[in-house]
């Protein structure tokens, strides 16, 4: 173990509890990963061409690191991010480095810089500090590196020891890279997931020519509700058809709607003829998110609602750099009110899995625990995204655990872009849990034994199996 990982990061300060972590985590350490829900790009598995310069790879699309940057002054035209007019933008890749490099000091105390201090030190073998006058150097080695075979996208998921993992796909996506993926007979488990936001939300950009494309997908008219609906059918079989076990859904809010066959084609109508009712679109919304329940108790496909949102709140940067650009900020949201509907209709049933997230961790112990702790249908993702972070795993299993258990949760995962840094993020999951659960065992609140089965589930188990995978 090299300087920049301490060998009991993030394990209790104790002895006695940290001894305790430190077997239990010896335990999980080594496990398979599953990845069950991701946002890493499939033409990296399928074309298998090695990674672009550091920079490319690490930096420019990495909306945890460019934020940071941003909010201190760093414009994002000098970090490489595109924009969407084509004005220009750096590309060099050694300079984007520097300026990471030089500024790496505002991470300090982040999950953004346990990420990356990991993946240069396990990944690229580098022990030393990230700084300005290690900027170049480090450069050199990784850029030799990627260079290198071992360090293609299929050998990096297979030295990852990535059991399964999957992208996200919106519904009018082809799948021509997984398409591609199977053909080449690489036995790696590479699986797409449903997202069909862009046909759901009336608010996303094109909603009618997407709702128009779909159409022309499925053979389905998409000017009637039952083609609507039927489209979604189609796409989400074709999807099974390339390993998908689940769909994602980023809507801004958790609510839900369970009107009529009547007045839900009705609202349909309205919403097609492009209706600018603001309640109307947002009924719209809540209702189509209890209709892909429906459609996942049909099909078995595991349903995800990723809410609480506030998606690209600077309309500047949206006009300048399109979507996720940082600027995602989180919101108050409701669930006992909004889920209600959804779970009047399907809650009950035990072959149908809806996984919520949160960003409004206030939620957690008021809320999400005490609904997932009595609905069989509903399961808590893991802390997501500002709360993927070590204290906000802490927080989760702390607030969640007297009410929901371990079981009524669905493990880990890493729900990144960024793939170098998942065997990072699943290691810092491990050990906090570890931790979380050698407290248990030293306040005699569980048994060694228990505790060694629950991390094998936390680590493993328990995505596979809440994902079908």
């Amino acid at each position: 173990m090299n300087a920049i990982i301490h060998p009991d990061l993030l394990f209790p300060a104790e002895p006695g509890v940290r001894s305790l972590a430190r077997a239990l985590y010896a335990a999980v350490k080594d496990l398979p990963i599953v990845s069950p829900h991701g946002h890493t790009d499939p033409r990296w598995y399928a074309l298998n061409e090695p990674f672009p310069d550091p920079a490319r790879l690490l930096i420019v699309p990495d909306h945890y690191i460019f934020r940071m940057l941003f909010s201190q002054g760093i414009s994002l035209e000098s970090l490489g991010v595109p924009r969407l007019d084509g004005a220009p933008v750096e590309t060099d890749g050694r300079a984007i480095w520097r300026i990471f490099a030089q500024n790496y000091h505002l991470f300090r105390g982040t999950p953004t810089r346990l990420w990356m201090d990991y993946v240069l030190s396990h990944l690229f073998g580098i022990d030393t500090s990230l700084t300005a006058a290690t900027a170049d150097s480090s450069y050199d080695a990784i850029a030799e590196k990627l260079a290198d075979d071992a360090y293609r996208p299929r050998a990096l998921l297979e030295r990852f020891n990535i059991e399964a993992i999957a992208t996200t796909e919106g519904a009018l996506d082809d799948l021509r890279w997984h398409q591609i993926i199977r053909d080449s007979g690489w036995n790696g488990r590479v699986v797409t997931a449903y997202r069909p936001d862009a046909v759901i939300d009336p608010d996303f950009e094109g909603f009618s020519d997407n709702l128009d494309q779909l159409a022309d997908i499925t053979g389905c008219d998409t000017g009637l509700w039952k083609g609507y609906l039927d489209a979604h059918r189609t796409r989400r079989a074709f999807f099974k058809t390339y390993g998908a076990t689940s769909t994602d859904h980023g809507h801004a809010s958790a609510e839900t709607a369970n009107l009529s066959d009547a007045a839900a084609e009705e609202l349909f109508n309205r919403i097609r003829r492009g209706s600018t009712d603001e309640r109307e679109r947002r009924l719209f919304r809540a209702q189509m998110l209890t209709e892909m329940a429906k459609m996942s108790l049909d099909d078995g496909l595991v349903m995800q609602i990723h809410p609480g949102s506030l998606r690209n709140h600077s309309a500047a940067m949206m006009a300048r750099f399109g979507r996720d650009k940082g600027f995602d900020i989180p919101t108050h949201t409701d669930y006992v009110a909004a889920l209600r509907p959804l779970l009047d209709a399907v809650g009950l049933e035990p072959n149908l899995t809806v996984i919520v997230f949160t960003l409004d961790e206030t939620s957690y112990s008021r809320e999400l625990a005490p609904l997932a702790g009595v609905y069989p249908a509903l399961r808590l993702g893991p802390a997501w995204w500002f709360h993927d972070s070590p204290e906000g795993m802490r927080r989760f299993r702390e607030m969640t655990t007297e009410t929901a258990g371990f079981y009524n949760t669905v493990g880990f995962n890493d729900d990144t872009r960024a793939f170098p840094s998942i065997p990072a993020r699943h290691d810092i999951a491990r050990r906090v849990d570890c931790a979380f659960l050698a407290r248990l065992v030293a306040e005699h609140r569980m048994r060694e034994e228990e505790a060694c089965e629950l991390a094998i589930e936390l680590a493993h188990t328990l995505a596979k199996k809440a994902y079908r995978l």
